[in-house]
C-alpha cells in the first residue's frame, strides 16, 4: 500500500524520463551500458507551486520498510538505512544494526534479524544437530511471570541459564513438553560454545581418553545393587569358594554369631526360608550395618539370633572382610590417615559423614584426633569421575567455592570445606552425594516397572508434576525418578521409603536431592537404657507419635527411640542426655 502524502494542493506526476538521443554515440559498449543504467524513467510527484516535490521510488520504499508484525499493535518502521546501537526489544539485548521501530511507542525497536525470526524451527536444524528435540519450537513474543512460575522457573535447555523474570522477551519453546530456549540459543547466534556444553541434551566432545584413566568411576551405578565398596571389594564366589569360606563367624562390632546366606538359602540354618534379601516391591528391607546401602542379592552374613531376639543385624559379604583397615590422603582429610571404625564412641553409634552431610550409624572411616568421620561409600571417594548428566566430561574432585548450583538437584554449592565433583571445561558442579547415591534405575512398590532417573521434563509430559509418595508438586527441573509408562513421577528425596511412605516428605527435607536418612538403618533394639523400664526401638518419627516424653518436642522426621509396651518416645539426644546424666 503506497504511502498517503500530504500537501495543501493536489500533485501531478512528471515523466523525467532522458532522452536516449542525447547520449554520445561514440563511447563503448561498457560505458553505454552504464549510461543507459542510469537512463531509467524517472517519475515525480509534482506540485505548480514548487513547494514540494517527491521521488515515487522513495514512496515505495518507505513502504516496503514498514512492517506489521505479530509483536506488537502498531506498525514498526526501519527509520534509517544505517546500522545504529539500540536495545532490541525481543532478545533484549543492546547491538548496532538495522531496526523497526514503532513511531507511535517512542521505546519499541526490534532488530532486523529478530523481525524475521522463523516462526517454528527444529533446534537439531539450526544447532548443527548438538541439540536435539522430538517436536518443533515455536516462537513467542513473550514469557509471563505467572508461567514461568507455573513451570517451576525453567532454564534454557541450551545455555541452562534462566530468562532473568523478564516476560516480555522472546523465546522458542514446545507446545508440547517443558522446553524452551532463548533466541540465541535456538539459532546459534551466540559465540560457539555447543561444542562442549552438554545441559539440555548436547553431547560434548570428550575431553579425556579411555586409556589414561583406566580405573574411571562411570556413574550413576546401573541400579540399587551396586555401590562403590561393592565396586571395589567384590568377589565372585564359586562353588569352590564356599568350601574356604566361613560359614559362621564374630564379628567385633556385633554379640552374636553370623552365618553366611548363599544363593541356596542360608548355611547351617533350618529357618533359611525366612530370611530374604531387600526388595522394594515386596516391601522387604534389608540393610547392610555396615556400608548401609541394600542387600539386595547374596552371599551375605546375617545375624544367627534367634527370631525373639529381633536382631537385624547384616552385612554384604565384601563388608564383613574385606574393608582396608586404612585410608590414606583421603581428599577430604589428606593430614592424617583414616582408620575403619566399627563403632563411634558414643551411645547410638551416630556420627556425621563429613563429605555427604548425611547422618550414619554404619561403619566409618576417622580420625579421631580430629574428629573427622566419613561413611564407607565416602571413604572411597574417587579423584576423578564421569556423569551421565554431564557425559564425556571428566568431573574432579574440588574444594572450590562456586556459587552456582548442583547439576542435579540444583541444591546450592555454597557449604565452607565441602567437597564437590567439577569440570574444569564448563561452569559445572555436582554435590558428591547426587554423583555417588543416586542410582540409574529404582524399583519402588508405587509402580510395577522400574523407575530410571531424570535430569530435565521429560518429552511429551507438559501437565503438572506430583510425586507419587508423598504427593507434593514435583519439578522436574531437578532429578527425580520417572516410569515411562505410566507417566509417574517421584522425588529422589522420596525414592527410598518403601516401608511408611508419610515417614518423610520432600518439603520437609528441603529439596536436597536424597533421602535425609539414607545412611540410617533403624530398627536395633536397646534393652538397657536409663530413664525407661522398657526396650525401646530405634526409628524414625512418624506423625503419630506425638511429642517428645523429655522435651515435648515434635518427633516427625526426627531419629526416636519408641516403646512397644507404652507411649514413651523420645528423641535419641534426649535419651542420651538422660543416660549421661
Amino acid at each position: 500500500m503506497m504511502e498517503v502524502i500530504e500537501h495543501e494542493h493536489p500533485l501531478k506526476l512528471v515523466d523525467l524520463q532522458v532522452n536516449v538521443e542525447d547520449v554520445d554515440n561514440e563511447s563503448d559498449d561498457e560505458e553505454e551500458k552504464e549510461k543507459e543504467e542510469d537512463l531509467v524513467p524517472q517519475d515525480e510527484f509534482s506540485c505548480t507551486c514548487l513547494w514540494l516535490m517527491k521521488d515515487v521510488n522513495c514512496v515505495m520504499e518507505v513502504d516496503k520498510r514498514r512492517i506489521y508484525h505479530p509483536s506488537h499493535p502498531h506498525p514498526l518502521v526501519s527509520l534509517c538505512y544505517k546500522p545504529i546501537l539500540c536495545q532490541c526489544n525481543a532478545c533484549g539485548k543492546e547491538h548496532k544494526g538495522v531496526f523497526f521501530q514503532c513511531t507511535t511507542c517512542s521505546n519499541f525497536a526490534i532488530h532486523n534479524d529478530c523481525a524475521f525470526l522463523p516462526k517454528r524451527l527444529l533446534i537439531q536444524h539450526t544447532t548443527n544437530a548438538v541439540f536435539s528435540h522430538t517436536h518443533p519450537l515455536t516462537l513467542s513474543y513473550s514469557f509471563p511471570l505467572e508461567e514461568q512460575r507455573a513451570k517451576h522457573y525453567p532454564r534454557c535447555r541450551v545455555c541452562d541459564g534462566y530468562f532473568d523474570f523478564v516476560w516480555e522477551h522472546w523465546l522458542y519453546k514446545c507446545e508440547k513438553c517443558i522446553y524452551y530456549a532463548h533466541l540465541d540459543c535456538a539459532t546459534s547466534r551466540r559465540e560457539s560454545f555447543m561444542s562442549i556444553l552438554s545441559i539440555g541434551g548436547g553431547q560434548p566432545v570428550k575431553n579425556y581418553k579411555d586409556a589414561d584413566y583406566p580405573s574411571l568411576l562411570h556413574l550413576p551405578f546401573p541400579d540399587q545393587t551396586y555401590s562403590i565398596p561393592k565396586h571395589l571389594f567384590f568377589k565372585k564366589l564359586g562353588p569352590a569358594d564356599y568350601g574356604n569360606h566361613e560359614v559362621r563367624l564374630r564379628h567385633m562390632n556385633h554379640q552374636h554369631e553370623l552365618i553366611l546366606v548363599d544363593t541356596a538359602g542360608s548355611i547351617g540354618s533350618t529357618s533359611s526360608s525366612k530370611i530374604m534379601c531387600h526388595n522394594p516391591m515386596k516391601k522387604i528391607e534389608l540393610l547392610c550395618n555396615g556400608c548401609v546401602r541394600p542387600i539386595m542379592e547374596m552371599p551375605f552374613y546375617k545375624c544367627r539370633a534367634k527370631e525373639d531376639e529381633n536382631c537385624n543385624f547384616a552385612l554384604h559379604e565384601w563388608c564383613t572382610r574385606r574393608l582396608p583397615t586404612k585410608v590414606d590422603n583421603h581428599p577430604a582429610h589428606p593430614q592424617h590417615p583414616l582408620l575403619l571404625m566399627t563403632n563411634i564412641p558414643n551411645m547410638f553409634n551416630l556420627f556425621r559423614c563429613e563429605v555427604c552431610l548425611l547422618d550414619c550409624n554404619g561403619f566409618a572411616y576417622g580420625c579421631v584426633e580430629c574428629r573427622f568421620y566419613v561413611d564407607v561409600t565416602c571413604g572411597f571417594m574417587p579423584e576423578r569421575i564421569t556423569h551421565e548428566s554431564h557425559p564425556n566430561h571428566l568431573l574432579s574432585v574440588t574444594e572450590d567455592q562456586p556459587s552456582g548450583r548442583c547439576l542435579m538437584c540444583h541444591f546450592p554449592i555454597y557449604f565452607n570445606h565441602i567437597l564437590s565433583f567439577s569440570c574444569s571445561f564448563c561452569d559445572v558442579y555436582i554435590h558428591p552425594w547426587c554423583a555417588l547415591l543416586l542410582p540409574k534405575r529404582i524399583r519402588h512398590p508405587y509402580d510395577k516397572h522400574p523407575m530410571h532417573i531424570s535430569y530435565l521434563p521429560i518429552e511429551n509430559h507438559k501437565s503438572e508434576y506430583f510425586c507419587e509418595i508423598c504427593e507434593e508438586e514435583l519439578n522436574p527441573h531437578n532429578c527425580f525418578y520417572h516410569c515411562d509408562v505410566c507417566s509417574q513421577s517421584v522425588h529422589s528425596d522420596c525414592a527410598p521409603l518403601i516401608l511408611q511412605s508419610e515417614t518423610e516428605t520432600y518439603s520437609e527435607d528441603g529439596g536436597r536431592g536424597v533421602y535425609s536418612f539414607l545412611n540410617m538403618k533403624f530398627g536395633s533394639i536397646h534393652k538397657k537404657t536409663d530413664g525407661h523400664p522398657h526396650p525401646l526401638t530405634f526409628a524414625q518419627g512418624i506423625e503419630s507419635d506425638g511429642g517428645c516424653s523429655v522435651c515435648a518436642g515434635r518427633l516427625r522426621f526426627e531419629m526416636i527411640l519408641r516403646c512397644s509396651e507404652c507411649e514413651f518416645a523420645v528423641h535419641h539426644d534426649c535419651l542420651e542426655n538422660l543416660n549421661k546424666s
